[in-house]
């Protein structure tokens, strides 16, 4: 019986399928996702060229049917329109039929054309990877067989469910439902978990949402980003390019008042800025509903959390009519969600100059120092300190 031209131990297979579905996870992660969707990075033709083929020959994608989605997912986040998002569709359908929605999505002419810009259209996406999917994912198929004999097809069944199951289903689904979050941004995008060595640094979604055009994900000390590790090997190889990461926050312990500096560090580090306010005012708040409950007030403390994690123009109508509702009982939470509301209205679109922008920045500093709450106080002082 023929056992293919690699004879392997058990365990050799599966290290081999992890293998290979890794550098699949490495291609859409650095190539599809890192370089394609976000230009955060540029990648040496023979990079880019293996990636495609790659990619051919395991999942039959095109690099503009996974650019133009993944664009639309960001330009559309949470609403109506977003191609694959749980809030929408439930977790249970992008989870389970991920793939599908790619699938609907990708044969959307207008998506294509409207988000699908600067992608690859040379002779080799018009007349084979675009054209000729089948051919890619066959003969990746009879590779294996050659490889590994007839485990070969059970380890190409692995490599054609990997990306549906653990990018299209457990990115775009528990991405976006389940897990951590070191920022506040505007959609429900979460870390997954800490470390993630089988997706690439994809896991790390809410990162990647906070700042979209950064070619690294990772953010706190102990979240590890494989992703990253592979672009830097290839920056050193002369393989690649970065062109923008996450900015890191700076202070200057010196400054006492807002400036020019001030502001854009803030607009800037927007999300950094709510995520550390949430975090600041997190005890004041649980102190007061504590003192409100005392008082027979009802109060639903995931309420809270969320009110003060979220933007209220981001809030349904009913739920900003409960939060006013609640907060008028208290001197102490009203000025806390009002001081909130008037932070985020520093970065939120405006008309009004640099000038006044700073003279707003300063003006709600003040009001938090003579608010009388400690922690804004501080949070107060810190924000002045933004460089």
């Amino acid at each position: 019986m023929y056992t293919g031209l690699l004879d392997l131990p058990w365990w050799g297979y599966i290290l081999a399928t992890l293998g290979l579905t890794h550098i699949t996870i490495a291609a859409v992660t650095i190539y599809l996702h890192r370089h394609s969707a976000h230009r955060a990075l540029d990648l040496h033709p023979i990079v880019s060229h293996f990636f495609r083929f790659w990619l051919w020959s395991t999942t039959g994608m095109t690099t503009k049917a996974w650019t133009a989605i993944h664009r639309k997912h960001h330009a559309k986040c949470e609403t109506v329109e977003d191609p694959h998002s749980p809030q929408i569709f439930g977790i249970n359908k992008v989870l389970m039929t991920g793939a599908e929605l790619y699938r609907s999505e990708g044969a959307n002419k207008e998506t294509l054309e409207h988000y699908g810009h600067g992608t690859p259209d040379d002779w080799l996406e018009r007349n084979v990877y675009g054209v000729h999917d089948r051919i890619g994912i066959g003969s990746m198929l009879v590779l294996d067989v050659i490889l590994f004999g007839p485990i070969g097809i059970t380890i190409w069944a692995v490599q054609m469910m990997w990306i549906p199951f653990l990018a299209a289903g457990v990115i775009n689904g528990i991405g976006h439902w389940w897990g951590y979050r070191n920022f506040q941004s505007e959609d429900a995008s979460t870390n997954v978990f800490p470390w993630g060595i089988l997706i690439g640094g994809e896991e790390l979604h809410n990162n990647h949402h906070a700042y979209a055009t950064s070619a690294k994900l990772s953010n706190r000390w102990y979240e590890f980003d494989i992703g990253w590790m592979y672009i830097r090997i290839l920056e050193i190889m002369g393989l690649a390019t970065v062109k923008k990461v996450a900015p890191v926050v700076k202070l200057n312990a010196g400054k006492a008042q807002c400036d020019f500096d001030t502001l854009q560090a803030v607009i800037t580090h927007r999300y950094d800025v709510v995520t550390r306010y949430a975090r600041s005012l997190r005890d004041t708040c649980t102190a007061e509903m504590q003192a409100l409950k005392a008082r027979a007030v009802s109060v639903d403390g995931a309420r809270l959390k969320r009110w003060l994690n979220i933007d209220a123009a981001a809030l349904p109508e009913k739920e900003l009519a409960e939060r006013a509702q609640v907060i008028s009982q208290s001197t102490v939470l009203n000025t806390v969600y009002t001081m909130r509301d008037d932070l985020a209205s520093v970065w939120q679109r405006s008309t009004a100059s640099k000038e006044q922008l700073v003279s707003k920045l300063e003006d709600w500093c003040h009001r938090a120092d003579t608010s009388g709450i400690v922690p804004l106080q501080e949070f107060s002082k810190r924000l002045r300190c933004y460089a």
